[in-house]
This record gives structure tokens, C-alpha cells and sequence, in this order.
């Protein structure tokens, strides 16, 4: 015999609450670079497309006018700069905000849908796909963390920023899923699909904003068939 339970919908309180942990969570989500700071990342960025990640503290000095000691105070090591860059580039990716208002089908599913373009926006991009192909080149090789850096200001920081999104969805009955991490492995594939490994493997057919906002509001129509609750 199936039993059904009616979900308890949050208080104004609760959904408060939901909708500030949105704002805060995920590695990255909060980065707070100056301006100066940014250009000299974005300067990596453009070497990464040009070289790879072979390049040298001393090259970042010279392509962003600033100095080796300058560096290494801001960022600490080569590592420490990957890091700053790779969380400088995941944090393009703009944060799924809830209504200030109770959530609805369709405030949840535009919600959805606007992180599903900005996401699918940067993956494309030709600076995501250069430090992911230095990432992977470099998985397992011991030569530098970059695939652990990436990894975890990539992949799992949106896990953590849309996590809170599909948690508030659930506590207003709009979603049913028992663990959050299958269901954001659900979104991830929808989402991601086979687009981010064509680019990375050379097709040169990225989609546009057109395109992108079609991929979105596909994947997302099918994860609310798949959690969506009816």
C-alpha cells in the first residue's frame, strides 16, 4: 500500500534561511579579487589559451605588468595562483537566486534555467576550455594539482551552489529526490550532456546564446520530469 505524504511547505522564516545559505555556499561562490587582481588572473587565462599551463611566475609578471614579489604575496606559490585563477573563472558562473517571494514551479524552474546558461556560457568559453585541457593533460601525471584545483572550484563548487536551489525546491514540494548529490549528478548530465568534452576534444561548433538558452531550457524540462513532483 502506498502511502501518500503531503510535503510541509517552509515558513517565510525557513525559506529565508534557504534562499541566504544559496547565496553563501559553494568554494568560490564569494570571491573577492580587486580589480588589479582580476587582470593579472585574466592574464593567466589568456597564457593558458596561448600555451597551456607551462608557463612561468615570471611570464604572468610580464603579460600582467606586475612583479614576481607581487605575486607571490597576493597568491603564494604557482600553486596558489592556479587556485586563485581557476576560483577567479568558476566564479563567472553566476549564482542561482531564489525569489524573495515563496517558491513556484515556475520561479524554480527559471531559477534552474539562468544557472544552466551561465554555466554552460563559461564551460564553452574558449578560457574554461584551455585550463581544462591543461587539467586533464595533467591528471594523475603528479606534475602540478591542477586537476585536483579544478575539480574542486569547478565540478563540485556547483554542486555546492545549487544544491540549496534543489534543497529549497524539495522543502516546497516542488522536487522530490532523497540525496541532493544524485539529484545535482542528474542536472550535471542534463545540463553538460556531451557539450564540455566536444569542446575539449576540438569541435569547433559551440553553441551560441541561442543555442545555449535551448540546451538549458531542455535539460531542465527533463530534470523536472525526472524530480518534479506532480
Amino acid at each position: 500500500m502506498t502511502i501518500a505524504v503531503h510535503p510541509i511547505l517552509p515558513t517565510e522564516r525557513q525559506t529565508a534561511a534557504i534562499r541566504d545559505a544559496a547565496d553563501r555556499a559553494a568554494p568560490g561562490a564569494e570571491v573577492e579579487f580587486s580589480e588589479r587582481q582580476r587582470e593579472v588572473l585574466d592574464a593567466v587565462l589568456r597564457l593558458m589559451v596561448a600555451e597551456g599551463d607551462g608557463f612561468s611566475v615570471a611570464a604572468v609578471a610580464r603579460a600582467a605588468s606586475c612583479s614576481k614579489e607581487t605575486l607571490y604575496k597576493w597568491f603564494g606559490d604557482r600553486d596558489g595562483l592556479l587556485t586563485a585563477t581557476v576560483r577567479w573563472q568558476a566564479s563567472k558562473v553566476r549564482m542561482p537566486k531564489l525569489p524573495r517571494d515563496r517558491l513556484t514551479h515556475a520561479s524554480l524552474s527559471a531559477a534552474l534555467t539562468g544557472f544552466a546558461e551561465s554555466w554552460l556560457t563559461v564551460i564553452t568559453g574558449d578560457l574554461s576550455i584551455a585550463l581544462n585541457r591543461a587539467a586533464v593533460s595533467h591528471a594523475g601525471s603528479g606534475k602540478s594539482r591542477l586537476g585536483e584545483i579544478v575539480l574542486t572550484n569547478g565540478p563540485f563548487a556547483m554542486k555546492s551552489r545549487i544544491e540549496p536551489l534543489l534543497e529549497a525546491g524539495r522543502a516546497a514540494g516542488l522536487l522530490d529526490f532523497e540525496d541532493p548529490a544524485d539529484a545535482f549528478r542528474s542536472f550535471f548530465g542534463l545540463v553538460v550532456a556531451d557539450t564540455q568534452i566536444r569542446a575539449l576534444l576540438g569541435d569547433g561548433s559551440h553553441p551560441d546564446e541561442a543555442g545555449i538558452r535551448a540546451l538549458s531550457a531542455q535539460a531542465v524540462t527533463k530534470f523536472l520530469g525526472l524530480y518534479g513532483r506532480r
